[in-house]
């Protein structure tokens, strides 16, 4: 029976808790700027005849910009990965990270022996990553959404 050896892992922690802290700084620096903006855009998206439509443009672009937020942070695992040499090339390490990331796991990819931990702690990140993209949406549609119904009951 092969004994268990937590120390074999003590890399894989020392490199993964720094990159779980360092991307959800950077989601929630970014979620954070996407919301001033929206909030700027707040006053003249009420004013719009149009406003379903100026609403479905604000949210598509912060869906837009939230996937550009998770494309940076993946692509930090992937030069982790990299780094490491846990990876052989940069597309797999993308690719690999990406996988990760959203627990999709269907690429036929596997890092290197003394790095598989860090590709679960990865997945543990990209759950964080996304809940905090579904609160962040879910309260951008909460705030944004009833601006329609107040400027809509305005008297011209």
């Amino acid at each position: 029976m092969q004994q268990f050896e937590m120390t074999s892992w003590y890399p894989d922690w020392v490199w993964s808790l720094p990159l779980i802290v360092l991307t959800v700084v950077i989601h929630v620096f970014g979620l954070g700027i996407v919301n001033e903006q929206v909030f700027r855009l707040q006053a003249s998206i009420m004013m719009r005849r149009r406003y379903t439509a100026a609403f479905v443009l604000v949210i598509g672009t912060v869906v837009l910009l939230a996937t550009i937020l998770h494309a940076i942070e993946g692509a930090t695992w992937a030069i982790a990965y990299r780094l490491l040499g846990a990876l052989p090339d940069n597309r797999s390490a993308m690719l690999y990270s990406f996988s990760a990331m959203t627990s999709y796991g269907h690429a036929n990819l596997f890092l290197e022996k003394d790095w598989e931990l860090m590709g679960a702690l990865e997945a543990l990140n990209g759950m964080i990553l996304f809940g905090l993209t579904t609160a962040f949406l879910f309260a951008m549609i909460q705030r944004v959404w009833p601006l329609g119904r107040r400027g809509r009951n305005r008297k011209p």
